[in-house]
């Protein structure tokens, strides 16, 4: 499978000119023929201006149609990073998922808002995980803040997921952060990790980039550094089962004296 990761910069607070920056980075990744397209966290407004409620799409719209049609016009699935969604005055960081035909395969709220930046007071948390198929492959997506919970990601590989998708706005001065806490996803849970970070600043934040797409042993197959950029890779589903039959974490878990 092939995946072309978008690491875009963000415009703070300006929605039509982050869609048609998607529409023209998507258009660009094509001519790689991924298989999946993966953008980063809030790419319609940024993350997050004050008046985000207000520019917010509103129940997905328009970006959903925008990222449907583009899956649809050129045959490829789109995992399409988070949208600021607004829905029915809430406001929750969405992720949108749309295979090659364009039809919406998973919709996921982000669930752990990032609280030192009062993300939690302008967003609602999610509550419900959300497991999908690409290509008859088993996936999910988590949102930033949610890969330092370790509870979330165990959860989602005992429901068999080969592939977890990581939008994000990840800023400086936490890269090593970003980096760690990726490969350990990675390897423990034995998956592979396809991680999309913005790039750019956003008032006082700076996005340290370093998009990567991770194997199950935590080797980055295809990296970024902290430019605006599209980087592909290719991954081998097949090698999943070997790395689990050899070091078996998954039988010798021992959930009978694990305290959660």
């Amino acid at each position: 499978m092939r995946i072309a990761l978008l690491q875009m910069n963000v415009v703070l607070g300006e929605p039509e000119t982050n869609r048609s920056k998607v529409e023209q980075m998507v258009e660009e990744a094509v001519k790689e023929k991924p298989d999946v397209i993966v953008l980063p966290e809030t790419w319609n407004t940024g993350f997050f201006p004050e008046n985000v409620a207000e520019l917010a799409d509103v129940k997905g719209e328009p970006a959903c149609s925008l990222l449907s049609r583009l899956a649809r016009e050129n045959n490829v699935n789109i995992v399409g990073g988070s949208i600021s969604n607004n829905v029915d005055g809430k406001v929750y960081n969405t992720n949108y998922v749309f295979n090659r035909k364009g039809e919406l395969v998973s919709e996921y709220r982000k669930i752990h808002l990032f609280s030192p930046s009062g993300e939690h007071n302008y967003f609602e948390h999610g509550r419900e995980i959300s497991i999908y198929e690409i290509d008859g492959v088993k996936a999910a997506t988590v949102i930033c803040y949610d890969i330092r919970f370790v509870e979330l990601i165990r959860t989602l590989a005992l429901k068999g997921i080969e592939i977890l998708f990581v939008p994000a706005q990840w800023p400086h001065p936490r890269l090593e952060h970003w980096r760690t806490l990726l490969k350990a996803r990675a390897i423990e849970n034995q998956m592979f990790v396809a991680a999309v970070n913005g790039v750019g600043e956003a008032g006082k934040l700076e996005f340290c980039g370093t998009s990567m797409l991770l194997d199950p042993w935590g080797k980055v197959i295809a990296g970024a550094e902290e430019d605006e950029g599209i980087i592909t890779g290719e991954i081998d589903l097949s090698i999943i089962k070997d790395i689990r039959e050899r070091i078996n974490v998954f039988r010798d878990r021992r959930p009978e004296v694990y305290e959660l």
